[in-house]
């Protein structure tokens, strides 16, 4: 498939520099061999709801750096912020006041957190998570959905080259919404079961995405009360997508321990992890810690953008846009006579075609889009900003109604 997209040599030379120096020129999610034919694989610059490859060809973002842009790229009062605190300095011998700042910004917004803890992404979270609750409890287990993605360490990565099995002798897994799979894995587990971690939703990639059961996470919190276990909750991807607060918030379900990172500073390096008094001694006891853990100016970034978020309803602006999108594409393919699934939660949706064998159509689709001017991504949820307008939804859908009609011509099932 020829996707028109303008290369140019800069795009070609940049390619041939990577592989000569980068064991396969570009590693883990960001390769594009991951998406279409043709994908641009370096960008330049993003501005607002926007962003441009090397080629000069300019997007609208629908994948927004894999979740961590969520008031759109580059926005002006985050910038201020960093900005201001690069001028006092960034990496220093201990923390800035932004540290305890932030610490009580989250503890303040999320209900169930009674403490914070940061470091530089979401797999320090969740692997620390497991590390807090293996403290507090003595124990070793720790109850994993299956397929599910909790970060690129050596006990969840997906991949598993060079990965020793006795790094995962201590997970038991289950099926996601599937309370009896739950209680089965409890019972292998047995006495020493310290810890389940769950995400919001499942968005495993490359699935059609499942919305949580709210019985089901009732029923991990009762498991836990009743075992003594920490419930973790990984809101990596969807901290501050879902609701201002936890995402388990609306649904009334409080975890003992919360992973965060993403969207948390509209791009900046930060993760957090969140827990209640229950975890607090066992926080403290472990040794948790690395040279750019305490920088300032991504904590600044973080501030401001939680400001932004609570001040202009962020959150809910985005759902409310993201649900027109994501009513408005289903009834194209509807009205085109298109099997599609449009599945997820509306900032984060994910696009299938119903009775592909190798994602063949959600590829062409990707790259139908990506012609007319709009970036997804084939085999990953896509996220909704909060620099996506009315009028840029209304653009969204033209392009995503043309991207329809040219896949139907090529041959897609109806």
């Amino acid at each position: 498939m020829t996707v028109a997209i303008r290369s140019n040599d800069n795009e070609i030379n940049l390619l041939r520099r990577s592989h000569a120096v980068v064991p396969g020129g570009i590693h883990g999610h960001q390769d594009v061999k991951l998406q279409w034919p043709g994908a641009p694989q370096f960008f330049s610059r993003g501005e607002g709801a926007y962003i441009w490859d090397v080629s000069g060809n300019r997007y609208i973002d629908l994948l927004c750096s894999y979740g961590p842009i969520i008031l759109g790229h580059r926005h002006p009062a985050v910038e201020a912020a960093v900005g201001r605190q690069m001028l006092q300095g960034d990496c220093l011998n201990t923390p800035s006041p932004l540290f305890v700042d932030l610490a009580e910004r989250l503890v303040s917004v999320v209900d169930h957190a009674d403490w914070a803890m940061f470091m530089k992404n979401g797999s320090d979270a969740t692997t620390l998570a497991l590390t807090i609750a293996r403290a507090a409890t003595g124990r070793k287990k720790i109850l994993v959905a299956k397929g599910a993605y909790h970060g690129a360490t050596p006990w969840c990565t997906p991949n598993m080259n060079g990965i020793p099995e006795e790094e995962r002798a201590n997970l038991v897994y289950y099926s996601y919404n599937d309370t009896a799979s739950v209680d089965e894995a409890v019972a292998l587990a047995g006495s020493d079961l310290a810890g389940i971690i769950v995400s919001p939703f499942r968005h495993d990639a490359g699935l059609d995405q499942e919305l949580v059961d709210v019985a089901f996470a009732r029923h991990l919190r009762t498991v836990c009360d009743r075992q003594d276990a920490l419930l973790i909750l990984d809101d990596v991807r969807c901290g501050f997508r879902l609701a201002f607060g936890s995402s388990w918030e609306p649904i009334g379900v409080k975890p003992d321990l919360s992973a965060w990172s993403k969207a948390i500073a509209n791009g900046y390096p930060l993760a957090a992890l969140l827990g209640n008094d229950r975890a607090r001694d066992a926080a403290s006891s472990v040794w948790a810690a690395g040279s750019f853990w305490f920088t300032a100016v991504p904590m600044a970034a973080s501030l401001a953008t939680l400001d932004v978020l609570e001040k202009e309803d962020g959150v809910s602006r985005m759902n409310s846009i993201a649900a027109t999108i994501c009513s408005g594409m289903a009834g194209q393919a509807a009205s085109l006579g298109l099997k599609v699934n449009v599945t997820g939660q509306p900032t984060m949706p994910y696009l299938t075609f119903a009775g592909e064998t190798d994602r063949e159509w959600t590829v062409r689709f990707a790259a139908e889009c990506a012609r007319r001017g709009l970036y997804t991504h084939p085999r990953h949820n896509w996220f909704v900003s909060a620099a996506i307008t009315e009028q840029l939804a209304s653009e969204i859908l033209d392009i995503t109604g043309q991207a329809f009609e040219a896949v139907k011509r090529a041959g897609a099932p109806t």
